[in-house]
């Protein structure tokens, strides 16, 4: 189980360059969404006859050994392991030739939660030993795998106090190779891991297959570093999946034999490691004039940014239309020798499904994804980035909260006041963001004066107000 961490810095908002912001990514493996909820594999032909030793004749030609990537129905990767990242490999050992696929998103947005899913699979054929053929060995191999999978039924291993697990019995899979079984596996451990997979085992002639489903949720404001209400996979779903999915592997590997009886495979030439096919990435475009509920508030903007340069941008990606508007002055006079920077942006999502509905589910879990990126890096400093605290806000909206980030780092240094709003089917995110600085420093200069919290988070919270009552006259806010 493997955990991976980025940050989550914020720039200036004048400096943001989509509309889109920033989340901490940090995943932890373990339990399912649909699987948590709640709570038939074809047969495959005999294998083809060997020769009659068992093993593959020294005569007969090489062959590439068989793509276990190829062997799952595109529909059932992209049910069990949407925008998978695959990666294969194989390899010739002294006892077996591997071939191995992997298929992993260990970061699925699903309204409140981020799942993650993974399908592993090892096929290996066995080669003979002495007076022991490929066939026998595979066979020994398989009677290992299940006398194991037995044990670990009664077996109580050693834990601490805080730990927990949980081993099913051994299931048969009927109908799948030369015998084929699952088995289901939970593990707790401490406040840190929690999950759960199923492992199915079969073999196929003188080839050993071993496939693992790991699935998990998780919510999206849920302590970082923890397993805090973390769901995995419950036994009957991970036994049905793995069942099905060696019963794919099984066919697949049948197949290979019968294009190449009595053949000792051959490693495959390339290993590289294969990504899913590249989603267009999608760019803002300027808008010809600034949204109504924009217009309306850039009174109040002024006040907090005087003689502002304007500007709106619009972008769609996926069910989530956006719309930017901002307010900005890169060059007023502050103090005596000084000059400030201010700037107001307010970053609008609408949510709506395929229908063109307001999706308000989708607005939670993009508001509960911000919330708990947010809320985890909160007090925190790191790379020029302080953050601050994570505050709540009642009465306004549907759900808010506040936060101060102060910022010293590439070409502009500054603070901002932020605030997130959730009304319906829409999320709204207020920056007021500044600095004070001599006339004829950078403005990265060490010599910067940030924004004070008082005053960039008042601002934002008064924008924030100001904006959210002209939205609920538009049409498209309602």
């Amino acid at each position: 189980m493997s955990v991976s961490v980025s940050t989550r810095p914020k720039r200036p908002a004048w400096l943001l360059p989509t509309l889109a912001a920033a989340v901490v990514v940090l995943v932890a493996a373990g339990g399912v969404g649909a699987y948590v909820m709640y709570g038939k594999t074809s047969g495959v032909a005999a294998p083809p006859a060997t020769s009659k030793s068992g093993s593959p004749s020294p005569a007969a030609a090489a062959a590439t050994g068989p793509d276990a990537c190829a062997m799952l129905p595109k529909e059932e990767i992209d049910r069990l392991v949407p925008d998978a990242t695959v990666a294969k490999s194989s390899k010739d050992g002294d006892y077996t030739v591997d071939f191995t696929c992997n298929w992993t998103n260990q970061r699925i947005s699903f309204g409140e939660f981020w799942r993650s899913r993974e399908i592993d699979v090892r096929i290996a054929q066995h080669k003979g030993e002495g007076a022991k053929t490929g066939r026998a060995m595979a066979q020994n191999s398989y009677e290992v795998d299940l006398r194991g999978g037995k044990y670990g039924e009664t077996a109580k291993p050693s834990l601490d106090p805080d730990e927990k697990q949980y081993v099913s019995p051994v299931k048969v899979v009927q109908g799948v190779g030369d015998g084929a079984f699952a088995q289901y596996t939970w593990r707790r451990d401490g406040k840190l891991l929690w999950y759960s997979f199923g492992k199915a085992f079969a073999r196929v002639g003188d080839m050993t297959i071993e496939v693992k489903f790991q699935a998990g949720q998780q919510r999206k404001d849920a302590q970082i570093l923890s397993n805090e209400t973390t769901q995995s996979i419950n036994e009957d779903n991970a036994i049905r999946e793995v069942s099905g999915l060696v019963g794919h592997f099984a066919k697949g590997v049948a197949a290979w034999q019968k294009q190449h009886p009595n053949v000792l495979a051959q490693p495959q030439p390339s290993q590289a490691t294969t990504l899913p096919s590249a989603r267009p990435t999608p760019s803002p475009t300027v808008l010809a004039a600034f949204p109504a509920e924009c217009t309306a508030v850039t009174e109040a903007a002024t006040r907090f940014v005087p003689e502002p340069t304007t500007r709106a941008r619009g972008m769609a990606a996926g069910d989530d239309n956006q719309t930017e508007c901002r307010w900005l002055n890169l060059n007023l006079p502050g103090e005596e020798g000084m000059k400030k920077i201010r700037s107001v942006l307010i970053t609008t999502h609408r949510f709506a499904n395929r229908a063109g509905a307001a999706d308000e589910p989708a607005a939670k879990g993009y508001y509960i994804s911000e919330y708990g990126g947010d809320k985890n890096i909160a007090s925190s400093k790191m790379g020029g980035i302080t953050w601050g605290k994570l505050t709540d806000l009642a009465g306004l909206g549907d759900q808010a909260y506040q936060q101060f980030v102060q910022t010293r780092q590439g070409e502009v240094s500054a603070s901002s006041g932020s605030v997130l709003i959730r009304k319906g089917a829409m999320v709204i995110r207020v920056d007021f963001s500044g600095h004070q600085r001599p006339a004829d420093a950078a403005t990265n200069s060490p010599k910067v004066e940030l924004m004070a919290e008082k005053e960039a988070l008042a601002g934002a919270l008064a924008m924030a107000k100001a904006y959210l009552a002209e939205v609920a006259k538009q049409p498209a806010g309602s």
